[in-house]
Order: C-alpha cells, then sequence, then structure tokens
C-alpha cells in the first residue's frame, strides 16, 4: 500500500506543478510572454550563464541551443514535481512551501527582465497559489479514509485529478491561442509591401556560386537556413503600427522616427554575411543574404553626433544590447537599418520590423535585431550585453575559412572535388589554399567576387590516393594577411585556426 500511495502523491505533485505551470502561461498571454515564469527563469539562465558553458551549448546543439535548454528545464520541473507530492504527505506543508519558493524564484526572474513591468508578477502570483491550492487538494483527497483491503484509489481522488490534467490542458492550449501578437505579426507581415530600392543591389553572377556541386555551400543563404543566435527564448512580436526607434544621447538633436517615416527615406538594399562571434573553426554560424534598408548614418547625421561619442548602444525590445564603434557606421560602409531580407519582409526570428546589419563587424556588436533604442555614448561610459560578459568591445570579424564538402569520412581514389567558404567582411578574400598531408599550400579555384561584404566560395580539385589523409585550408585576405594557424577559442573575439577534415581513401 505504501508503494501505492507514493504513486498518488507523484502524481499529486505532476499535476500540481503542471496547472500551476499552464495557469502562469494562461496569465502572461495577458500580460506578456517574457512575464511567464517558465520563459523569464529561461532567460535569466541565459543571461547569466558562464561563458564556457555558453559556448559548449552552441557547439553542441548548434541553433537548437534554446530547444535544449527548454527540454532540460522541463525535465528538471518533472523530476522536482514528482518530489513535492510525497514531501507535502509526510512533511505538510513542506511540498507546498518548495513551489511557493519556486514561484517566488519566477517572480523575482519576470521583474528582472529589461521590459518588465509591474504587471510581470501576476503570471508567477498566480501560478504559485494555483500549485499551492492543487497540491494540498489532491493529498487531501489522497488522504480520504477508504475501505479495509481495498484500495486508496478512490474514484473521488481519480475525478479530481483528471479533472486537474483536463484543465491544466485547456489553460495551455487556450494560454498559447491568446498568444495573439504572434499570430498578428505573421498576419501583418504577409501583406506589408516593402519599397523598391533606390539603391538597389548588383546582380548576383552566377559564378558566384558552385553550380550544382553536391554538398557546397550556397552564395545567398535561404531565411529557413539562415542562422539564429540570440538571448530571445521568446521571439519578441513587434507591429509596423507601433514602432519606434528613438535616437538620443550624445546628440544634437534627439528624435524617434516610426515606420511610415523610415520607409519614406530612399531604400538602400545589398548583400551582406553575418558572422556569430560564436562560430568556432569550420563552423556553421555564419549566413550570406540580401538587406533591405535606410543608410544608418543617414539617422547619425540627423541627430549630429556629438565630438567625442564613439559607441551606438543599440537596445531590442527585449532589452538585449549592442555597443558599435561610431567609426563603423560613418566611415562609408553599408550599415542598414534593415526592413528586408531575400526580398521580402524580415522574418520575426530575424528582427521584425526592423533590425540592424553592419558589414564587417560579429553579429554581437553591430547586428541587434527587434532594435527600438539608439544612444550615443562612449565606450568609456557604456557597456552593452556581452561585453558585461567577458566579450571584446569592438569585434571586428576575423579572417576564416572552413571546407564544406565532402562530408563523407570515406572516399573512393581518384579526383575528389573539395568545396568551401572563406570570409573577412569589408576586407574581402584574395585566394584560398589548400594543404594535403602537411604538403605545400595549394591554390584553389575561386568563385566570382561579389563584394568585399560578403562570403566567398573556393572549390579544388584533389587527385586523392589510396590512404588516410588530412586536408587543411586557409584563407588571404585582400589586405595580404594569411589566416593563421594559431588556435583561440571564439571567447572573448573570435575563433581562429585552420579548419582540416580527415579522409579514408579506397
Amino acid at each position: 500500500m505504501g508503494t501505492s500511495r507514493d504513486g498518488l502523491d507523484t502524481v499529486s505533485g505532476l499535476l500540481a506543478v503542471g496547472a500551476a505551470l499552464a495557469a502562469g502561461e494562461l496569465v502572461a498571454a495577458a500580460t506578456g510572454s517574457g512575464s511567464s515564469p517558465y520563459v523569464a527563469v529561461g532567460s535569466t539562465l541565459v543571461d547569466h550563464m558562464p561563458s564556457g558553458v555558453r559556448e559548449w551549448a552552441i557547439e553542441t546543439f548548434g541553433t537548437s541551443d534554446k530547444h535544449a535548454l527548454f527540454i532540460g528545464m522541463g525535465v528538471v520541473i518533472a523530476l522536482f514535481a514528482a518530489f513535492v507530492g510525497p514531501l507535502e504527505r509526510r512533511r505538510r506543508p513542506a511540498g507546498s512551501v518548495v513551489i511557493a519558493v519556486f514561484a517566488i524564484a519566477g517572480l523575482v526572474a519576470a521583474l528582472g527582465r529589461p521590459a518588465a513591468s509591474v504587471s510581470y508578477a501576476w503570471p508567477s502570483i498566480v501560478a504559485g497559489v494555483v500549485g499551492v491550492l492543487v497540491l494540498r487538494l489532491l493529498v487531501g483527497l489522497a488522504d480520504t479514509p477508504h475501505v479495509a483491503g481495498g484500495t486508496p484509489l478512490t474514484r473521488r481522488f481519480v475525478l479530481t485529478a483528471g479533472a486537474v490534467a483536463v484543465t491544466a490542458a485547456a489553460a495551455a492550449a487556450l494560454a498559447r491561442t491568446l498568444l495573439a501578437d504572434t499570430a498578428h505579426a505573421v498576419a501583418e507581415r504577409a501583406r506589408l509591401l516593402l519599397p523598391t530600392p533606390a539603391d538597389p543591389a548588383r546582380p548576383v553572377p552566377a559564378a558566384a556560386d558552385l553550380g550544382n556541386l553536391s554538398g557546397a555551400n550556397h552564395f545567398i543563404t535561404d531565411n529557413a537556413d539562415f542562422y539564429r543566435i540570440d538571448t530571445a527564448l521568446v521571439v519578441p512580436t513587434l507591429s509596423t503600427d507601433t514602432w519606434r526607434l528613438r535616437v538620443h544621447g550624445l546628440v544634437e538633436h534627439e528624435f524617434t522616427i516610426g515606420w511610415d517615416e523610415l520607409l519614406a527615406i530612399p531604400m538602400t538594399e545589398r548583400l551582406v554575411t553575418l558572422t556569430c562571434v560564436s562560430n568556432g573553426v569550420g563552423g556553421d554560424l555564419i549566413s550570406n543574404a540580401r538587406w533591405l534598408g535606410v543608410p544608418m548614418r543617414e539617422l547619425l547625421n540627423r541627430a549630429g553626433v556629438r565630438p567625442g561619442a564613439d559607441m551606438l548602444l543599440s537596445t531590442s525590445a527585449d532589452g538585449w544590447t549592442a555597443g558599435t564603434p561610431v567609426a563603423a557606421i560613418a566611415d562609408g560602409r553599408d550599415a542598414l537599418l534593415a526592413v528586408g531580407m531575400n526580398g521580402g519582409p524580415l522574418p520575426l526570428e530575424h528582427g521584425y520590423p526592423v533590425r540592424q546589419v553592419i558589414p564587417g563587424l560579429y553579429g554581437y556588436v553591430s547586428a541587434t535585431k527587434w532594435v527600438v533604442d539608439w544612444e550615443l555614448t562612449t565606450f568609456d561610459k557604456a557597456t552593452a550585453y556581452w561585453t558585461d560578459r567577458g566579450w571584446s568591445a569592438k569585434g571586428p570579424i576575423k579572417l576564416a575559412s572552413r571546407i564544406d564538402r565532402p562530408t563523407k569520412t570515406e572516399q573512393d581514389a581518384g579526383d575528389i572535388v573539395l568545396a568551401g567558404t572563406a570570409w573577412m567582411q569589408h576586407t574581402g578574400i584574395a585566394a584560398v589554399q589548400v594543404r594535403i598531408d602537411d604538403g605545400p599550400w595549394q591554390q584553389a579555384r575561386l568563385a566570382a567576387d561579389y563584394s568585399d561584404d560578403t562570403w566567398r566560395l573556393w572549390r579544388f580539385t584533389w587527385p586523392a590516393t589510396p590512404g588516410r589523409h588530412r586536408v587543411e585550408c586557409r584563407a588571404v585576405g585582400k589586405d595580404g594577411e594569411v589566416q593563421t594557424e594559431k588556435e583561440a577559442d571564439p571567447v572573448p573575439d573570435g575563433a581562429t585556426g585552420l579548419h582540416s577534415r580527415s579522409y579514408v581513401v579506397r
């Protein structure tokens, strides 16, 4: 009977915590998705995660790192839930206290979010109250006296537990339905027509790609394949009706610009390759797209940047910040306040409706998505999200290259076509070289050069002989720099080293 009773207590704990989470999500549908205790705690974990752990997560899970975090949190919560039921029965009200403590943790995390208001407290409060009430109700029902020789699994307990489960599931489903911001943004984006660029991008020559070579990279990355690395566990949903960008700080003229006024400015279209600083040697956290937007320097000229202001501190709708050198915006490069990507509006997860695109800088100091605030300041006085966590302040892109194909380690002897990608945005790629088994460096054949702000594809025909072989590649920049062999981790300013692949040739 003890084992059966422990099972009831475990079910009671699981249902109580499940009901608490569902109630919290339902209230968060009204107060904002960022106020969800689940999301708030997850976001706080991301904010305070040691750099080494973060890099391990990105290296291990790639762009699925957020899904992995949510799954891990779910497992921990399930284990915790299975524990509170037996604890409540044996040391009442200890289980209720544990739920209350976790609710308080959610409340503190929610109120600590950058966009938080007082209303962000309500989901955690309601979740805590519901969790405690359901736990006490179910544990109390399981204590109901029963007929000798019978089972404590009383009809009343089964009906009540079933009702709790159904209600919690319905509340969770309703919460998702009520998150109308996302549905509205999706519908708005589908209807949105962007202006024709006054300064269109040059056509991309067919020779910029490697044709139909299997496994090779493509010059332009489809939206669905474009890498996504950010700290937003829930994608911010903004409307063009309410979007505003405030420009202030060390400027002569502070102003706020809205969507219609932004689109009235003549648009520029450019192809720019973006790279995440967390991209390891040979990594895939890099993509190339066609962007449509307003040159950022035009808005800075309108504001009148005061002497001494050397940082643009940009802030996203979820409070994330980036510190960009003003010089990188004012030096003539195609730094865009972008509204379009690959011929359409920005996808929600890539910054809809407005984001920054700045060639030559890693994303953590430049590529602010869902941007709503610009403050002109100085590097001496201000820091941004990742610089507060040990990363370098200015983040220029480092020269890099990788081997994309073949990916299979076993190959047949004969001519093998190697192919890959090289990049050093805003400097450009002059050459790529390949080395087989520590032999001499040999010149690869480059695809057509589109611009200094985009990656460059390459191929090399290798007359492979039977045996085990190691292939390396390195790039040469247009400034004469040769890619270094010295290995360095991504922290604090980007990885270095040569990418290699090993093959067994039969």
